[in-house]
């Protein structure tokens, strides 16, 4: 049986669409096979704002001890899940994904508190790198341009050190783009 939510859309694909329409579904479908791309290179990763949730619960319900004991012991478990699933990941970086996922903060680096959630700063990212790789459409770059001025700079402006360092490595071809694709997804948190 045919997935009538497919077949809605293939009619509107095929029969009520526009040109503009037709460049927002284009990009509907990149950024989906993106997603899919992305999760299936990674893998099941844990959450370490929800382990992090956890731990804090347990620890009110009378588990643990001070705030402090807490947070230190959310650290450490956000650092071995680092070392385990993302061994590639330096000291530097992991001390600003740990001062981005614990409750307010943990380390001296500012961290991935960009204020933006990671699905808009992740389109961010696969922007910025479809542009420097000239993979981007023109109509693309030019209604960002339209939009925001100087996107790319204002992109690389709000990028976390931490996804600028992996960025930089990935365009230099110092990682792969599956290690690029691994190591984005560890610091966003999905």
């Amino acid at each position: 049986m045919p997935d009538p939510g497919l077949i809605q859309a293939l009619d509107y694909i095929l029969n009520k669409s526009n040109e503009a329409g037709i460049e927002a579904l284009a990009e509907a479908v990149v950024r989906r096979r993106r997603d899919l791309t992305v999760f299936s290179a990674v893998g099941t990763m844990p959450d370490p704002q929800k382990m992090a949730k956890e731990i804090t619960a347990k620890i009110n319900d009378g588990v643990g001890g001070s705030i402090e004991s807490m947070r230190k012991t959310v650290q450490d478990m956000i650092i071995k899940l680092l070392k385990q699933h993302a061994p590639e990941l330096n000291d530097k970086q992991i001390n600003e994904l740990c001062q981005a996922w614990l409750p307010d903060g943990i380390g001296t680096e500012k961290g991935l508190q960009t204020g933006l959630p990671p699905d808009v700063l992740l389109s961010m990212i696969e922007q910025f790198v479809s542009f420097s790789h000239g993979e981007m459409r023109k109509s693309v770059d030019k209604g960002l341009r339209e939009q925001m001025g100087a996107w790319p700079e204002r992109y690389w402006n709000s990028f976390p050190g931490v996804i600028r360092q992996i960025i930089t490595d990935y365009l230099k071809n110092k990682i792969s783009e599956k290690e690029y694709k691994s190591k984005i997804a560890v610091s966003l948190g999905i």
